[in-house]
């Protein structure tokens, strides 16, 4: 039983930043992805950032590279989402989810999610 549970969203103006947790449980694969996707009122879930917990390697969307850094914490069973320069149109509920196997930025590869943290950027 995999269960995922984000935290650290919040109200935040435009220009600032915030740091999304993910405390992650019963994972009982070696070979895993963990990723960010976001949802916005009327619109589809969008990937955000993905990191391969087998390696070091991290991919993120174009609209967010250099602006937001995935990271994890294998020890604490943790993934995480820096968020820098935050923009309006970024308000969404964050979700953190997880497959067997190698990246990939659709919503549909994913078999587990959290429950989502909300993101609200003001003006």
């Amino acid at each position: 039983q995999v269960q995922l549970v984000e935290s650290g969203g919040g109200l935040v103006q435009a220009g600032g930043s915030l740091r999304l947790s993910c405390a992650a449980s019963g994972l009982t694969f070696s070979s895993y992805t963990m990723a960010w996707f976001r949802q916005a009122p009327g619109k589809e879930r969008e990937f955000v950032a993905a990191v391969n917990w087998g390696g070091a390697n991290t991919y993120s969307a174009d609209s967010v590279k250099g602006r937001f850094t995935i990271s994890s914490d294998n020890a604490k069973n943790t993934l995480y989402l820096q968020m820098n320069s935050l923009k309006p149109e970024e308000t969404a509920v964050y979700y953190c989810a997880e497959r067997r196997g190698p990246y990939s930025s659709y919503t549909t590869r994913y078999k587990y999610w959290g429950q989502g943290t909300q993101v609200t950027v003001s003006s």
